[in-house]
C-alpha cells in the first residue's frame, strides 16, 4: 500500500502543475479567440504547432525515456555519478541533433512557408524552430528532475513557464493593441511601437511561447550541474538502440494525434460549412474552429500526463518487483475511473465551457468534444498499460502498435474528411485509439500478464457513454437549469461508482483510520 501511496502522491504533485498549468494555459483560448475573431487568423497557429509537436519527436529521439531506463538501473554508492554521466551522454546527443535540425529549419524557413502555403510567415517558422530546440534541450533536465525525485522543482519550473507565457500573451494580444489604438495609456504609444507591430498579429503567440521557454535556462540552471559534453561511442550506441524504437513509437503517436490538424485544411472540400451569419466558411476558418474546439478535449490529457510523469520513474524502479503486475492492474483501474469521470463531467457541461472559453464563431464545433474526449480516454489507458513493453525492453511492440494506429488515422482522415469534414477526423482518431488499446492489451497479456479488471472498465465506459448520450439527446437550453441538473447527474454517477467499489474502498479506508489513531502508550 505504501508504494501505491507514493505513486498517488507523486501523481497528485505532478498533477497540480499539469492541471494548474493547463488551466492557466486555457486562459489563452478565450484571449486568442477573442483577439482574432475570424477563425482563419489562427489556422496557421493550429497547423504550425502540429508540426512543432511532430518535429520535437525527432529532436529528442526518445532519449528522455532512454535516460530514465539507464539512470534507474544505477545502484549503490556511485548512483549519483552514474546518473550524471548518463545525463551528460544523453544531453550531448540531443544537443548535436537539435543543433543540426535547427540550423536546417532556419535556413529553409522561406521555402517552408511556400510549401505550407502561408506566405509572409517566415519569421513565425523561425520562431517555431527555436521553440522546438529549447523544448528538446529541456526534455533531458526535466527527466533528470523526475529521476532524482525533485518533483517540487519540476512543478515550480513548469508553473512559472506557463504563467509567463500567459502574461506575455496578454501583453502582446491585449495590452499592446489597446495602447497602440489609444484606448488607454496613450502616452506609452511611442515606447510600445518600438517593438510592437500590429501586422505580426497571431505571430505574437509564437513569440510569447519562445520567450517563456527561453526562461527555462534560468529556472533549470541547477539541473545542468555536472554536465560535460561527451559522446562515448559505446554509450551513445547503447542509448540509441534503446531510444530508436521509442522515437518511432513517439512519432507514430504524434502522427496519430496530429494528422487531423495537418490534413484538414488540405482535404476538406470548399464550402462544406457555414458560419453563424450563413456565409460559407473557408478551409482556414474550419481549421481554426476545429483546432480550438479540440483544445477542450485535452482536459483528458491532464490525467494522462500527470500519471505518466509519476509512473515512468516509479515503475522503472520496480521493474523486477514480482508485485508490479498487481500494482499496475490496481493503478489502471482507478486511472480509468478518473478518466471516465473527466469524460462525463466535461461532456455534460461542454456548452458552458464553450461559452466561457470560445468566441461565438468557434463554438460551431462543440459537438465533436465528447467523441474527442473518448478517443483521448482510450489513448490514455493505452499509454498506461503500454508500460509492459518498456519494462520488458520489448519496445518493438510499441512501435508496431503505434504504426498500426497511425496508419488507421492517416487513411481514415484521407478517406473521411472529404465526406464528413472534421467529424471524419474525430472518427479516425477514435478508431485508431481503440485499436491501439486492444492490440496493446492482447500482446501484453501474452508477454507480461497483468490481471486487469476489464469488465468493470467496460461497464464504467458504457455507463458514462449512456449518460452523455441521454444529455445530448434531451438538451436543456436554459443554463440555470441545465448546469445544476448535469452536476447532479455527475454526482449520481460518482456515487454509483463508489457503491460498486465499496468492497475495494473499505479496506483502504480502514487502514487509513487505523493510521490516524494514535496508540495508547500504556498498552503493551
Amino acid at each position: 500500500m505504501s508504494a501505491f501511496k507514493k505513486l498517488a502522491g507523486d501523481t497528485a504533485l505532478y498533477g497540480i502543475s499539469t492541471i494548474l498549468g493547463r488551466l492557466l494555459n486555457y486562459v489563452l483560448v478565450p484571449i486568442q479567440t477573442y483577439a482574432f475573431a475570424q477563425p482563419k487568423q489562427l489556422s496557421s497557429n493550429v497547423e504550425f504547432y502540429g508540426y512543432i509537436a511532430l518535429l520535437l519527436v525527432f529532436y529528442t529521439f526518445g532519449l528522455d525515456t532512454a535516460f530514465f531506463r539507464f539512470a534507474a538501473r544505477s545502484k549503490g554508492d556511485d548512483k549519483a555519478s552514474r546518473v550524471a554521466d548518463t545525463f551528460s551522454q544523453t544531453l550531448s546527443l540531443v544537443l548535436v541533433i537539435t543543433g543540426t535540425m535547427t540550423a536546417l529549419l532556419l535556413y529553409l524557413a522561406p521555402q517552408i512557408t511556400v510549401w505550407l502555403d502561408y506566405p509572409g510567415q517566415t519569421t513565425f517558422i523561425r520562431w517555431s524552430a527555436l521553440i522546438i530546440a529549447i523544448d528538446a534541450i529541456m526534455a533531458i533536465p526535466f527527466a533528470r528532475l523526475r529521476v532524482e525525485n525533485k518533483a517540487r522543482q519540476f512543478v515550480w519550473a513548469r508553473m512559472l513557464n506557463i504563467g509567463l507565457v500567459v502574461l506575455l500573451n496578454v501583453f502582446f494580444l491585449v495590452i499592446c493593441p489597446d495602447i497602440d489604438r489609444g484606448r488607454y495609456l496613450s502616452g506609452l504609444q511611442p515606447f510600445i511601437r518600438l517593438f510592437y507591430d500590429p501586422a505580426v498579429g497571431p505571430g505574437y503567440i509564437f513569440l510569447a511561447n519562445l520567450l517563456g521557454n527561453a526562461f527555462y535556462f534560468v529556472l533549470l540552471r541547477d539541473a545542468f550541474k555536472g554536465f560535460r559534453f561527451q559522446l562515448d561511442s559505446e554509450r551513445i550506441r547503447t542509448l540509441s538502440i534503446y531510444a530508436y524504437p521509442i522515437m518511432l513509437t513517439g512519432l507514430a503517436n504524434v502522427v496519430n494525434g496530429l494528422t487531423d490538424r495537418l490534413f484538414l485544411r488540405h482535404y476538406l472540400p470548399e464550402g462544406l460549412y457555414r458560419g453563424l451569419d450563413g456565409a460559407l466558411l473557408t478551409n482556414e476558418d474550419v481549421l481554426g474552429i476545429y483546432g480550438n474546439c479540440f483544445k477542450l478535449s485535452v482536459f483528458m490529457a491532464l490525467a494522462t500526463q500527470s500519471f505518466r510523469f509519476a509512473a515512468d520513474p516509479f515503475f522503472f524502479s520496480r521493474a523486477e518487483d514480482k508485485n508490479a503486475p498487481d500494482l499496475l492492474a490496481r493503478v489502471t483501474k482507478w486511472f480509468t475511473i478518473v478518466c471516465v469521470l473527466i469524460w462525463v463531467g466535461v461532456s455534460l457541461n461542454v456548452d458552458v465551457l464553450g461559452r466561457l472559453m470560445l468566441s461565438p464563431q468557434y463554438r460551431l464545433g462543440l459537438n465533436i468534444v465528447p467523441l474527442l474526449l473518448l478517443a483521448n480516454l482510450f489513448l490514455g489507458v493505452y499509454q498506461n498499460i503500454s508500460l509492459w513493453f518498456k519494462l520488458t525492453d520489448q519496445t518493438r511492440f510499441g512501435t508496431l502498435i503505434t504504426v498500426v494506429g497511425a496508419t488507421i488515422t492517416v487513411v481514415g482522415n484521407i478517406v473521411l474528411i472529404p465526406v464528413m469534414g472534421y467529424m471524419g477526423c474525430v472518427l479516425a482518431f477514435l478508431t485508431s485509439s481503440l485499436v491501439m488499446l486492444v492490440l496493446c492489451y492482447a500482446l501484453g497479456q501474452k508477454y507480461y500478464p497483468v490481471p486487469y479488471e476489464v469488465g468493470s472498465a467496460l461497464g464504467y465506459i458504457a455507463g458514462g457513454g449512456l449518460l452523455i448520450w441521454a444529455s445530448w439527446r434531451f438538451p436543456i437550453d436554459n443554463l440555470w437549469i441545465g448546469v445544476p441538473v448535469h452536476l447532479a447527474l455527475l454526482g449520481l454517477f460518482l456515487v454509483g461508482i463508489l457503491v460498486v467499489e465499496r468492497d475495494t474502498l473499505q479496506p483502504a479506508l480502514a487502514r487509513l483510520r487505523r493510521g490516524r489513531v494514535k496508540p495508547d502508550p500504556g498498552q503493551p
